[in-house]
């Protein structure tokens, strides 16, 4: 069901998305969804969950070993996920996922920014990143970076070249606010 209103939100847009239209996609009642999920909005929250769930496959598959370059690496992972899927890219900030109280649950878009983050302590305990609040230094990277995502998903971008030259200088610009300067 998730998988075919994926395919629906990407068709149509959430506007288009009616647990109506897709109970009749899938053949079954409208009330026969209401087993797996209480309303449209439960719906969006899955899929939302589910796209941070791909996202933090993403970074599990960066396979750098030093810190700034995972960081580089989890940057670009993070904005090639936005163009990849741009509108369940956009779902995931509308419906993010929150944690079950009494569940011993953690969301995957935490799992996904604890990845980001963990990246950014091994910077700032490896000497690479000057920074008091390894928390501030990542919400700054991650606000650069999906920044470049929403520019780029806007079309702005004449071609490929352009694009990546773009995701590099943000990138780079905003690393080098916070490298350790090299002594001696």
């Amino acid at each position: 069901m998730v998988e075919a209103a994926e395919a629906s939100l990407e068709a149509g847009g959430i506007n288009q998305l009616s647990l109506r239209r897709l109970a009749r996609d899938l053949g079954v009642t409208a009330p026969a969804l209401y087993a797996y999920v209480a309303d449209k909005r439960d719906l969006l929250a899955a899929i939302a969950t589910r796209h941070f769930a791909r996202l933090a496959a993403r970074f599990d598959a960066v396979d750098a070993v030093d810190p700034l370059d995972r960081l580089r690496g989890l940057s670009r992972a993070y904005i090639d996920h936005a163009l990849e899927s741009p509108a369940l890219f956009h779902l995931m900030f509308r419906y993010p996922p929150v944690p079950v109280a009494g569940a011993d649950v953690f969301p995957p878009a935490a799992v996904a920014f604890d990845a980001a983050m963990q990246a950014t302590v091994a910077a700032v305990a490896s000497g690479q990143l000057a920074v008091a609040d390894p928390l501030l230094a990542s919400m700054t990277l991650w606000s650069a970076v999906h920044g470049v995502a929403e520019v780029l998903l806007l079309g702005i971008s004449p071609d490929r070249a352009a694009a990546d030259a773009l995701v590099t200088s943000v990138i780079e610009t905003v690393l080098a606010g916070q490298v350790a300067p090299a002594v001696g």
